[in-house]
C-alpha cells in the first residue's frame, strides 16, 4: 500500500475574500482540513492526495478560484 501525499497550502487572497475562498476550496476532493489565518498567509489548506500528480490538480483548481492571488505549496515527509 502506497503512502498518501500529505501537503500544506498556503494562500494569499483578496482582501475580504478569505471566507468566499475558503468555502469554495472545502468542496475540492482530497482538502482535509480549511484555516483561514492571521499574518503572511489568509488560508491554510491541508491535502491528502496518493500522487504529486494529483496534488498538482488541487493546485491548479485553488489557484483558478476568484480572488486568490498566491500559494506556497509545503509537501511533508515523514519522520
Amino acid at each position: 500500500m502506497s503512502k498518501l501525499v500529505e501537503s500544506y497550502i498556503l494562500i494569499l487572497v483578496e482582501t475580504g475574500k478569505e471566507y468566499e475562498v475558503a468555502e469554495e476550496i472545502k468542496r475540492i476532493k482530497g482538502v482535509e482540513d480549511v484555516l483561514i489565518t492571521y499574518g503572511i498567509y489568509d488560508i491554510v489548506v491541508k491535502v491528502e492526495t496518493e500522487s504529486l500528480e494529483k496534488l498538482n490538480e488541487i493546485v491548479t483548481r485553488i489557484r483558478r478560484i476568484p480572488g486568490v492571488r498566491q500559494t506556497t505549496t509545503l509537501v511533508g515527509v515523514g519522520v
